[in-house]
């Protein structure tokens, strides 16, 4: 039975069936050069086969050309079962190519320098948006980072207050979810 494309209803031709899978296996070319703890962390987020997953991670263990070229194009051939937009979004995400992880980036660097800037605002906006957010950590840091900065001393607490607004972005993220899905009980 020959496959149909699902826009017009017409058979996929040939050419296409080719294309669709040379996409997939850059797809999987592009998953085995992520360094190993990216690919590792990849994989916790989309749900791939055992076959598929390991096939990626034995790629990186070959230490031939010739074995990963022979690796490749069986990962080529596993991906042809695969849903490639679920997996392409994940490496846009890791990649930090995807435009909705851009946008919280810069989010979190304007909330971190309005911090330093103007205290009060700042954390008013935070508590606003994350009760459970440790305010006096955020001021204690806020202090650390201007004294570094004044002191040229590496940016350590600078880093940190991003971080505690990554954290509480993704804390606040996941609390929600967990509120939607306890409405919907």
């Amino acid at each position: 039975m020959e496959e149909l494309d699902p826009l017009d209803g017409e058979p996929v031709s040939k050419t296409k069936r080719k294309q669709a899978m040379q996409d997939k296996q850059d797809l999987g070319r592009a998953l085995v050069e992520l360094p190993p703890d990216r690919l590792k962390r990849l994989l916790g987020k989309v749900e791939l086969s055992e076959t598929l997953s390991g096939a990626l991670l034995e790629y990186q263990r070959l230490p031939k050309r010739e074995a990963q070229r022979r690796q490749l194009q069986y990962i080529g051939k596993l991906m042809r079962d695969v849903d490639p937009e679920p997996i392409q979004a994940a490496l846009d995400v890791v990649n930090g190519a995807s435009a909705a992880e851009n946008a919280k980036l810069h989010r979190r660097e304007r909330l971190r320098t309005l911090l330093l800037e103007n205290e009060a605002v700042a954390l008013a906006d935070i508590a606003a948006h994350w009760p459970q957010a440790d305010l006096t950590h955020l001021r204690q840091l806020r202090r650390s980072a201007l004294k570094e900065q004044e002191q040229n001393k590496p940016p350590k607490s600078y880093r940190a207050i991003f971080q505690v607004l990554k954290e509480l972005e993704e804390g606040g993220a996941a609390a929600a979810t967990g509120d939607d899905a306890g409405e919907e009980a």
